[in-house]
């Protein structure tokens, strides 16, 4: 028999790892070897392969539906002493299976898989063996690299920071995609938990792979002599479609956060208002909500809020702070709640803005309440520019200030809060703007009234606090991450909305400002919280504003763009201009724009362009399948814009009707690829429908999505087009419908409503399109009304 040489092999025996000296006597004894060897340092799901190699004391991941390794050289921060099988089990997650790596200073690593999670989770475990408190100030708990099979110049990181290059991303806060444009197979990375730290996430390229830092930023993290703490947890997964990851994570952190969404409404916002801006008056704000009333709110507006200026205090660095009272110069005489009254007597809730974690150390009702505020290490009450002096969450006089503050707006009928300049409450510096990672200094501040709690935590603390408070019952919008975004993972599950980025034009990108990052952060929309782009501004002349960041529309076309990106993104919708003075034609377009669908949205170019020009939007809940393709062109020049309709996420090798919205017409059929000329700073919202062989309803008139808002069920059977549509009273409604030459030659019979609904009427209008038919409905009040098209061949 054979002998084979001596070999040294760390062999994995209860739990316990030793190095050992093995003859193979044959194969058959080292394929038992072998076995022991997958057996002991292996997990799987359904979705992944996690290995530990001895040898080079890191791990592998694979993807389990085509065997290839997408993470190479996983490996943990600190000398390696065990690693063991263990059951996990979450109390969100379920029962999993982990790999423990035991390092000699007594921490620990888990990568874990839970069976229905397409993720590895990554957590540290950080033990203090010392005899004095460890403060930690940051953790690289884990690096790793990527493989998509492709050279790492061929593929791109998309971040808060933007889609880059990998060697060229300053870094991420939260998530970190690596993915290959040319068939958005990916790696999706995040931080699954920010409870008191700060996840951010780092690439470069390293032996032509893709290689991931993951750091955790505490500032202080204090952990007493012989006790641990466990870190925040890292997710990484590999996705065909690196988009739907994103989406996956998105819904992870909503399961981990326990989070359910508010319903929202389209905003009114005094900031921007060319007349009566800022906070606006009890007089003007009363007369835009008898104009809204009527004019807006069945069209989906139900939010009119009060912004900067309304309250009282003294000017000292940035806005007044006496939240609590109103400014006596401010232009509410009545007091703050004879307004909200009327906000609400309009059929509106009231919104108010504020500033909930800031407030002037050197004003004179703070003189004998210094400890109020968080201090930097040179002993300086630490105050940053705009921003006020942050306050220390962690004093229970603070909270209690908090709390009441929080109750009294919600007293005087305000359940709509615009908080600003939150970052304040991590005790950072303003870093304005901020989207990739920044050095703002954390930790640079003397330790907390309670010095066991993290600036991070006391944040989120903070939140918590606003949120009980008020009983859960008003809309909390928060405003806004690119001021720090320390404040972005760490308001995941605390806020119902947020400001993704900096005010309207603050970075000189105009109506681009708002759109740059709700596509990047498109997956945390409707998910995790609404993303607020800030105002869609339809005035036709350009405006200063009390931050001169707001300039003018200008041509219809170019007023459209943006609120049409809203609608079918399914964003929050924000208008800030004087409405009672806006022309029809800019008031047809909130009415268009306003409502937000359900359905699902993705960008098509997103892993291509940093402003991607192509999205899709879809909704079957009807039970029908619509489809509308939203084509934007931010340039200043005119753009074509040209996309596969496989793509885009539609059948291939499918005909589609097509009808383009605010064209008002049906255009050429649409079959393998989407081509449109687009004049500069303008948009295409074309509704699709597959072709059939016998009429469908395309695009309805009341919303740019048309019909999937508004078409509550379609049905085609026995030569009869039938459904249901909410109907906006004083409104008239379209149905155009498609395919009277397919199949056969079908006209119109009979058309009539069921069940006789009050004060509405039907009409079939002269045919001048070929192959389509119009029918309008008109009705006085709004309601749901059931119709019924009769054809005949």
């Amino acid at each position: 028999m054979r002998k084979l040489l001596f070999i040294g092999i760390a062999l994995i025996v209860s739990g316990s790892v030793f190095s050992a000296k093995l003859r193979f006597e044959n194969n058959e004894t080292k394929n038992k070897y072998d076995a022991v060897y997958e057996t002991q340092n292996k997990i799987d799901n359904s979705f992944l392969v996690v290995s530990y190699n001895p040898k080079s004391k890191n791990l592998e991941v694979a993807y389990k539906s085509n065997g290839k390794t997408f993470l190479k050289n996983v490996i943990p921060n600190g000398t390696i002493k065990t690693v063991t099988n263990k059951k996990m089990v979450s109390p969100i997650f379920g029962n999993g299976n982990a790999l423990v790596v035991s390092a000699i200073d007594g921490g620990e690593f888990s990568f874990s898989l839970y069976p229905s999670v397409p993720f590895l989770f990554v957590t540290q475990t950080v033990k203090n063996n010392g005899k004095d408190i460890l403060d930690i100030q940051k953790l690289n708990p884990v690096v790793f690299s990527v493989d998509l099979q492709k050279q790492a110049t061929q593929l791109k990181t998309l971040g808060t920071g933007g889609l880059l290059e990998a060697d060229k991303n300053p870094g991420s806060y939260v998530f970190l995609t690596t993915v290959d444009p040319s068939t958005r197979n990916g790696v999706v990375a995040g931080w699954l938990t920010n409870e008191k730290g700060s996840g951010v996430l780092f690439s470069g390229i390293d032996k032509n792979l893709v290689e991931i830092k993951a750091q955790i930023d505490y500032g202080h993290l204090r952990i007493p002599t012989g006790k641990s703490e466990v870190a925040e947890t890292l997710v990484i997964g590999y996705f065909d479609d690196a988009r739907l990851g994103e989406e996956q994570f998105a819904n992870l952190l909503a399961k981990q956060n326990k989070i359910k969404l508010r319903e929202r409404s389209a905003v009114y916002c005094s900031w921007y208002s060319e007349k009566n801006g800022g906070a606006g008056s009890e007089a003007s704000t009363i007369e835009l909500a008898k104009f809204a009333s009527s004019k807006l709110k069945p069209y989906g507006l139900g939010v009119i809020q009060l912004d900067d200026e309304w309250q009282d205090g003294g000017h000292y660095n940035g806005p007044r702070r006496g939240f609590d009272r109103v400014n006596p110069k401010g232009g509410y005489p009545n007091g703050m709640s004879a307004t909200a009254k009327a906000i609400k007597d309009s059929g509106f809730s009231a919104g108010i803005w504020w500033m909930p974690f800031s407030r002037n150390h050197q004003d004179p009702e703070y003189k004998d309440r210094q400890n109020w505020f968080a201090y930097r290490t040179n002993g300086k009450p630490y105050e940053t520019k705009w921003g006020g002096t942050s306050l220390d969450l962690t004093n229970p006089e603070v909270q209690n200030h908090v709390s009441y503050v929080a109750k009294t707006l919600q007293g005087w009928g305000y359940d709509y809060f615009k908080m600003d300049g939150l970052y304040t409450g991590t005790v950072t510096e303003q870093v304005y703007i901020n989207d990739g990672y920044k050095n703002d200094s954390i930790g640079n501040y003397k330790l907390l009234y309670d010095p066991s709690i993290s600036q991070i935590q006391a944040f989120r603390n903070g939140l918590k606090l606003i949120r009980k408070a008020t009983d859960g019952k008003v809309f909390l919008s928060g405003c806004c991450v690119s001021q720090n975004m320390r404040s972005f993972g760490a308001s995941i599950g605390l806020v119902d909305a947020m400001r993704i980025g900096p005010d309207y034009n603050h970075d000189g990108q105009s109506i681009r400002t708002g759109p740059i990052r709700a596509s990047r952060l498109y997956f945390l929309n409707g998910r995790i919280w609404w993303n607020d782009p800030d105002p869609s501004v339809l005035r036709e002349k350009g405006a200063s504003t009390a931050d001169g960041g707001c300039t003018g529309i200008g041509a219809l076309s170019r007023a459209r763009l943006l609120p049409s990106f809203v609608a079918v993104s399914g964003q929050f919708f924000l208008s800030s201009d004087w409405l009672p003075d806006l022309p029809n034609d800019r008031l047809e377009i909130m009415k268009r724009c306003m409502e937000s669908h359900t359905g699902i949205a993705r960008p098509v170019d997103g892993f291509e362009k940093a402003l991607p020009s192509v999205w899709l939007a879809s909704d079957s809940k009807s039970g029908t399948e619509r489809n509308v393709i939203g084509l934007y062109n931010w340039d200043l020049t005119p753009q074509k814009i040209e996309c596969k309709t496989a793509w885009i996420g539609l059948k291939d090798k499918t005909d589609y009707y097509a009808f383009d919205f605010w064209e008002n017409k049906p255009i050429n059929d649409i079959s393998s690829v989407v081509s449109e000329e687009l004049p500069a700073e303008s948009c295409k919202v074309i509704a699709v429908r597959a072709k059939t062989n016998h009429p469908i309803v395309v695009s309805t008139s009341q919303h740019v999505t048309q019909g999937m808002i508004d078409l509550v069920e379609e049905e085609w059977k026995g030569n009869s087009l039938s459904g249901s549509s909410k109907i906006i009273g004083g409104d008239t409604y379209e149905l155009r419908i498609a395919g009277l030459n397919d199949g056969a030659n079908w006209k119109v019979d009979t058309a009539k409503l069921i069940g006789n609904p009050k004060n509405t009427s039907i009409e079939v209008l002269p045919q001048t399109e070929k192959g389509w038919l119009r029918v309008v409905i008109k009705s006085s009040e709004s309601q749901v009304v059931k119709w019924e098209l009769r054809f005949k061949k």
